[in-house]
């Protein structure tokens, strides 16, 4: 492994090295690891995360994945014992083709019942203790660690990111979602935080029309105060975007057609409340949308049929004409009978679009074309100490 740490032979703590290359002054990690994490939830982690895999797979590096604390968990509950089983990971895992022996072990759950086992003091386990497995298992050539939404997530249970970043010695690189009046000030606090085990940052979802003034105006300033910027990743409708199955288990709908065509990605909402001719007009704007309308409005359905529907969602307890079941058929969009109101079926949407997990297979290809043009990698493996490697094809 020394080749690949500097070709240092003996251990080194992060704060003994410096990178001389990098004009931040950034410190060089003795340790195997990079710990990915974000200031906020939903900043786009779990892309990076697969993103940096893929490429690091691609130039024949060995890598390891894992995730402490757990956040994407299918039951509402976790109960003692049981082998935990993140989400994220198992899809990152199999995306990846990882062995076994190249997965962490998930440690504990940040659901509530584990939470409040917490708090009732019924669990006391050292999780600090526990991440030693992480250590006492060879990662390859590099283990990427993904944190939990936030920097303080798992203070409960001690596995907050920076602590588990000094228990494994790691560095960080953070995510963060930008926001023209947010993204500064949380980036800094992550800075007082995190001291050198910073290693950088990505800033993720930055509107096409704002890059360059992103990249002329916010990035100089967080260089200059010794935080690399290590890409800027465009905004993207399709990793904003949601399943039908999503909405499907969200919506707690009733599918009544087209069953099969669940995996469809919806970029959009629409609600057709308007008469049919406006209603056309406004359809025929929209993209991969999912349109919202009351059981009774055969007119605007059969209309957002003819545009770019992925699904039809139908309120108001009314079941649709046979003629729209048979259209939508040979259309392949599928049709969600709900027991909401069109308010509530509408906020729970739009409360879905973004905060979707990395679980399809669409979006994992998308991530990895996107990191590997947006992320400099160069500097990137220069800053872990990793060999300077061919840039990917």
């Amino acid at each position: 492994m020394a080749e690949y740490w500097g070709g240092f032979k003996t251990p080194l703590k992060w704060s003994d090295i410096r990178h001389e290359n990098d004009p931040g002054g950034k410190v060089l990690p003795s340790s195997p690891y990079l710990l990915l994490g974000s200031t906020e939830a939903y900043s786009g982690k779990s892309a990076l995360t697969l993103g940096i895999a893929q490429y690091f797979q691609q130039q024949g590096l060995r890598i390891a994945y894992g995730k402490p604390l757990g956040t994407c968990f299918e039951d509402s509950s976790v109960k003692p014992g049981a082998v935990l089983i993140d989400e994220d990971v198992r899809f990152i895992a199999e995306t990846l083709n990882l062995s076994e022996d190249q997965r962490y072990p998930t440690l504990v759950m940040l659901d509530p019942t584990s939470v409040q086992r917490r708090l009732a003091q019924t669990d006391s386990t050292d999780y600090l203790t526990q991440l030693q497995q992480y250590r006492d298992r060879p990662p390859g050539d590099i283990a990427l660690i993904e944190g939990a939404g936030r920097l303080v997530d798992g203070q409960v249970f001690s596995l907050d990111l920076p602590a588990v970043a000094a228990a494994l010695d790691a560095p960080v690189l953070l995510a963060n979602r930008w926001s023209e009046t947010g993204s500064v000030d949380s980036l800094l606090a992550a800075q007082q935080s995190l001291g050198d085990r910073l290693l950088g940052v990505v800033l993720n979802a930055v509107p096409r029309s704002e890059l360059d003034h992103v990249r002329e105006t916010l990035v100089p300033f967080l260089e200059a105060r010794g935080i690399p910027v290590l890409g800027l990743l465009p905004q993207s409708a399709l990793l904003r975007s949601v399943s039908v199955t999503e909405l499907v288990s969200r919506l707690n709908a009733e599918v009544l057609c087209c069953r099969d065509r669940l995996d469809l990605m919806v970029e959009s909402l629409t609600i057709g409340a308007m008469n049919v001719n406006s209603a056309m007009e406004y359809f025929r704007k929209g993209r991969n949308m999912a349109v919202v309308t009351g059981g009774d409005r055969a007119d605007i359905q059969l209309a957002a049929l003819e545009t770019s529907t992925q699904c039809l969602i139908l309120t108001g307890r009314v079941a649709p004409l046979p003629q729209i079941i048979s259209r939508a058929e040979e259309m392949e969009i599928p049709i969600l009978s709900v027991q909401l109101d069109t308010l509530t079926t509408v906020e729970i949407i739009d409360q879905a679009f973004g905060q979707v997990r990395l679980h399809e297979v669409v979006k994992a290809q998308y991530v990895s074309r996107l990191v590997r043009e947006a992320l400099d990698f160069p500097r990137l493996q220069s800053l872990l100490g990793l060999p300077a490697i061919a840039a990917a094809s």
